[in-house]
Formats: structure tokens, sequence, C-alpha cells
């Protein structure tokens, strides 16, 4: 009897030794694949991104990070970074771009030259975290005339109040050249721009929209040949 029991005892704790062993194999079989995703996956998604900014523009660097790797099956990651020498768009495909930051903690984006539809800004900047997005350019006074055709030799007067007043020449009443003060403001979500009295409310254009995006405030300091503008926005 007593060898049977110690028997029995012995093949319990083989058992458990072995199953125990198997347990540790898994585990060890599970942390290397995900060691492996850690390594794989961000290049993967890197050249994806790459490849789909290469249809926009000239792409010099995209790096993707996500802990764990795995999240980025899932189209999400804590961060990406881009620099571009370019890139261009219609404002709908800045609307499909855009509306892919929700699943991105951070982005920090830059570019020698952006454009969108007829809006131009060089040395651009982008940066958005938590639902917030900031957005920094160089508008050159030609950029501004093909933007906004009743301004031309602008200059920023002042910055304040998330709002922003240009001064140019303006042919508002004709081929009559006379000064202009316009100011350039969040309005409805969206970067307008109008001119101020006595000719207020005769021409307001539209700057910039984006349904992704909800513009809330605009600034600028005099720079040569422009002026470097800081526009604030978020996520809708």
């Amino acid at each position: 009897m007593g060898r049977r029991r110690r028997s029995s005892v012995g093949r319990g704790h083989r058992r458990a030794r072995a199953a125990g062993a198997g347990a540790l194999v898994a585990l060890a079989a599970v942390l290397a694949l995900l060691a492996a995703c850690q390594l794989v996956l961000p290049g993967i998604a890197a050249g994806r991104l790459r490849a789909m900014l290469s249809r926009s523009g000239s792409v010099r660097s995209v790096s993707v990070s996500a802990w764990p790797a795995v999240e980025l099956l899932w189209g999400r990651a804590d961060s990406v970074r881009v620099a571009m020498r370019s890139w261009s768009s219609s404002p709908r495909g800045l609307h499909a771009r855009l509306a892919q930051l929700g699943a991105v903690g951070e982005l920090h984006a830059t570019a020698g030259v952006v454009r969108v539809g007829a809006l131009v800004a060089h040395r651009a900047s982008l940066v958005a975290a938590g639902g917030r997005v900031v957005g920094e350019g160089t508008v050159r006074e030609s950029d501004v005339r093909d933007v906004v055709p009743f301004l031309r030799s602008v200059v920023p007067v002042t910055s304040a109040g998330e709002r922003l007043v240009l001064r140019g020449t303006g042919s508002v009443l004709g081929p009559l050249g006379v000064s202009v003060d316009a100011t350039v403001r969040a309005a409805g979500g969206a970067l307008v721009v109008s001119p101020d009295a006595p000719f207020g409310g005769l021409v307001t254009v539209t700057v910039f929209s984006a349904r992704a995006l909800q513009v809330t405030g605009v600034s600028a300091t005099p720079v040569r040949g422009g002026f470097r503008a800081r526009v604030t926005a978020r996520l809708r």
C-alpha cells in the first residue's frame, strides 16, 4: 500500500512539473511573438504610411511607435513622426487624413511646402495630441494674393484674442487701391478673412475649412516677405 501511495504521489508531482513546464513554454512563445511584433509591426506601419503619403508629396522620413505594437493591427499608434519635402491635397483629401488622427496619440509632422487647395504654407509643421491640433507655417505675400484677391502688399499689424489683423492695399471698390485692414478669424469652425470697416461685410473669403477640424484661433508674426502664421484647432 505504501509503495502504491508513493508511486501515485510521484506521478502527481511529475504531472505538475510537466504542466508547469508546458505553461512556461507557452508563456515564452507568447513573449517571443510579442517581441517579434514589437520589432516588425512599426516598420510595416511606417512603410504603409510612407507609401500613402508618397501619393501626395515627397517624403523624407516616417516613424511609427506603439506599445504594445499589436495595437497597430487595429490601426492605433502611440506616436507618428513625419518629415516631408512637400505635400499637397484638396480640402476633401485633407479631411480624410485628419479623420485618421483620432487613432494616433501624438502626431508631429513637418513639410517644406504644404498646399491645400489655394492655400500655401512654407516650412510648415503640425502637432496633434489629445484632440488638439496646432499648425504653423510661413505665408508669403504672393500666397495671400492667391487666397485673398482683394488684398496685396499684406503685413500683419495686430495679433490678439485668437484673431489676426492684416493690412494691405485693397481693391474692394474696383481698380482704385486703398489701404485696407482685414481680420482673419475662426467662424463656424473655418478660417475666414474679411475687410474691416467701412468695407466690412462686403467680402468674406474662407481661407481654410475641413469637416474633421474645428478652427479655434489664429495668430502671426511678421517675417521677411510675409508672416509666420499659427492656427489652433480641435478634432471634431
